[in-house]
């Protein structure tokens, strides 16, 4: 009788069951280990017109998304010229953009004006919430490309 299953196995009649870990949910299951390595990332803001609001609320959780599924493996720097300085005018007299920019800072992000920018609208860095003359640019686009240079992954939303 052992010959008989032994047999049968061997000619594969009867199929082997592998145990399996059960299958996991790609939308609840976490990366795997290793999965993201640290990154330099440069976002540019440059306004989403016409409701600038909601697109500077999906701006800044776009980056807090980035940040949480990194876990923290990453290093942020945001380029902000044209429409996107209205971002730190509206912090102003918004707290939750103000708390959200807040938040990011504590997690390392850096936010860069553009001088021209700030020129053309006739703008200082105190008109702007959270804005300190280290933050004040050359050039928005230029930093863009520097930035680039220095290896940092250029993402615009």
């Amino acid at each position: 009788m052992l010959k008989l299953i032994a047999l049968v196995l061997a000619i594969g009649l009867v199929p082997v069951v592998a145990l399996a870990a059960p299958p996991t949910n790609p939308m609840t299951a976490p990366p795997p280990a290793g999965y993201y390595v640290f990154q330099k990332v440069v976002y540019q803001n440059d306004g989403g017109g016409p409701d600038d609001h909601a697109y500077f609320q999906r701006f800044l959780r776009n980056i807090t998304a980035h940040i949480e599924a990194t876990d923290g493996k990453v290093e942020i720097r945001v380029v902000s010229f044209a429409a996107g300085v209205k971002l730190f005018q509206m912090a102003k007299t918004d707290p939750a953009l103000a708390a959200d920019l807040d938040r990011l800072r504590a997690k390392g992000v850096r936010f860069m004006v553009c001088r021209n920018t700030l020129k053309g609208m006739g703008l200082m860095p105190a008109d702007l919430y959270g804005v300190q003359d280290a933050d004040i640019v050359p050039s928005g686009v230029a930093e863009l490309a520097r930035l680039q240079g220095q290896g940092y992954v250029y993402i615009h939303p």
